[in-house]
């Protein structure tokens, strides 16, 4: 018989603007302060690949982060993704209200690792 886990991330933003994510440990249940995180069926592998991209320099422009977070999933499924295919969900500093990124964006960004890789 499988056993049933649940995988909690809580994001938050303080009046200062000042971004906090943190993570459950399943086992210990304990919460952890993150700088990037992934949850599901292949959260360690995503999670090495971002400590791997976050090592030397971990401030990120914005266009860096969306990126860094689409080929992260890319890596992890081995698959190269088309706009229609995927959701990214942003939150900027500059605008504290969470929101989808367009087929458009997307594309843009797709376009940009392509182009980088």
């Amino acid at each position: 018989m499988a056993t049933v886990t649940m995988s909690r991330v809580v994001h938050g933003c303080s009046v200062e603007i000042e971004f906090q994510s943190e993570k459950e440990d399943k086992m210990t249940k304990c919460w952890t302060e993150l700088q990037a995180t992934s949850a599901g069926l292949k959260d360690q592998e995503a999670i090495n690949f971002l400590e791997k991209k976050m090592k030397n320099d971990p401030s990120f422009t914005y266009e860096e982060t969306v990126q860094t977070a689409i080929s992260a999933l890319q890596s992890v499924l081995q698959e190269d993704f088309k706009a229609t295919e995927i959701e990214v969900g942003v939150v900027q500093k500059e605008k504290p209200e969470f929101r989808n990124l367009s087929t458009e964006e997307i594309d843009e960004h797709l376009t940009a690792i392509s182009e980088r890789d």
